[in-house]
């Protein structure tokens, strides 16, 4: 608009004092500048993206194939046309990257009227994670740089990179809760398919508890005494909030976070036990279905903020997998925790406070923390006092920090493991086959 208005001005300033050559060349120039305001947006119109992906789910070292197509629907040939495929910052910005891209996502092309391009480039699949493939931007202009056109023609498509899945020799995070069908020393619950005797009808008996046979020989109604019995498991409790894991060592500590607990799931899961998993992250596919995702956007660079992953949440929904038994349960836990990203949410005592009631007593509560206080200790005993088994990972690296920490939990009767690395994840679970 600035070089019409300019164009116009000197246009009529160049008829008023009769200079007919430079009327002769804003002549020209209104002409330049209109046709190619007209090119640029019928360019713009008639370009349209696709994408492909190979797969959406993937684990950690695949390769993910990802094609983009472009296509010229108009009768007008396009001089050039820059094609990007977006990726957010947080997915390329590591050493290594949590996606690696091999192949080019950026591309300048010239299309014929009804022609196709493709971009090709492959993802390998380095952390865990759930990431935002595009939107695909397209840019335009005219010859002379006088005008620039950019479209969104792709929404994006959402890839999750379920975490690695570290096989344990062994697994015993509770000497009071051994992993099994085992008898209580007190009736939490009873088992139906266990019938321990017969006794006396008492008032309030259901019917499913009625001894018929015994009723029948007797005379008198009896009910059945089932076995006090249960099964052990465990129950996943997470610290995955923002403030306790220190920025310098991320994304290293937040993953083997992540890896742990998807190791101790799978072997639990594989003992035919019942697992679940409270923690106080954040869900991406929870949040990209709250915020959303805009079309509309004014400028390039608005697009790719918008491929960005968000830093703040205020959100305080705890994440909860309902702790239970069943083939499909590990398959959840895993792919929540593909999807779980560091917040600002809940802190741990608020999270405790929170889920407690919805945690069951018969499993044991492992608590995997980046950080620990007086805070935490104080939380996680008072879950002990209601009855609950607890074991506290620490995700720590310095040994020295470890045995600091350790002791605010030790003082309160909880005993306490360090995870230093990948290689702890087995030995702790050694330690305690071996005990």
């Amino acid at each position: 608009m600035i070089w019409i208005a300019a164009a116009a001005v000197i246009l009529v300033l160049a008829l008023v004092f009769g200079m007919s050559l430079l009327a002769y060349a804003m002549y020209a120039l209104l002409a330049v500048i209109l046709i190619s305001r007209y090119v640029t947006r019928r360019w713009a119109g008639d370009l349209s993206a696709t994408r492909e992906a190979s797969r959406l789910s993937a684990s950690v070292g695949d390769t993910v194939a990802v094609v983009v197509t472009i296509e010229n629907q108009g009768k007008l040939p396009v001089a050039w046309v820059l094609l990007e495929d977006l990726l957010p910052r947080d997915a390329i910005m590591f050493d290594p990257p949590c996606l690696k891209v091999t192949g080019r996502r950026v591309q300048l092309s010239m299309l014929a009227p009804r022609a196709k391009k493709q971009l090709l480039y492959q993802l390998t699949c380095n952390r865990r994670g759930y990431f935002q493939l595009g939107p695909v931007v397209l840019e335009t202009g005219d010859l002379f740089g006088l005008h620039r056109r950019f479209r969104v023609a792709a929404e994006p498509h959402f890839l999750m990179v379920l975490p690695k899945v570290i096989p344990l020799a062994g697994y015993e995070l509770s000497s009071k809760r051994p992993i099994g069908e085992v008898r209580m020393s007190y009736r939490l619950y009873e088992d139906p398919t266990r019938i321990a005797g017969v006794r006396a009808y008492q008032r309030g008996d259901a019917m499913n508890r009625i001894h018929w046979r015994a009723s029948a020989r007797t005379g008198e109604l009896h009910s059945k005494i089932y076995e006090p019995s249960t099964v052990a498991g465990a129950t996943i409790l997470m610290d995955f909030h923002r403030d306790s894991h220190p920025r310098r060592d991320e994304p290293f500590r937040s993953e083997l976070a992540i890896t742990a607990a998807a190791s101790i799931a799978n072997a639990v899961y594989l003992m035919d036990q019942q697992i679940g998993l409270v923690t106080n992250g954040r869900d991406a596919a929870d949040r990209i279905r709250t915020e959303g995702w805009a079309h509309d956007y004014r400028s390039r660079d608005a697009a790719k903020r918008a491929a960005e992953m968000q830093s703040k949440s205020d959100r305080l929904r705890p994440l909860l997998v309902p702790t239970r038994r069943g083939p499909d349960q590990f398959v959840a836990i895993l792919e929540t925790l593909a999807r779980m990203e560091l917040t600002d949410g809940l802190p741990l005592p608020q999270l405790i406070e929170e889920t407690a009631s919805r945690m069951p007593r018969d499993a044991t509560v492992v608590a995997i923390l980046a950080r620990g206080d007086e805070t935490s200790a104080i939380a996680l005993s008072n879950l002990r006092r209601r009855g609950f088994a607890i074991t506290v990972v620490l995700n720590l690296f310095d040994r020295y920090e470890y045995s600091r920490v350790a002791g605010y939990f030790q003082a309160e009767g909880i005993e306490t493991r360090h995870l230093k690395d990948e290689d702890s994840i087995v030995d702790i679970c050694r330690q305690y086959a071996l005990r």
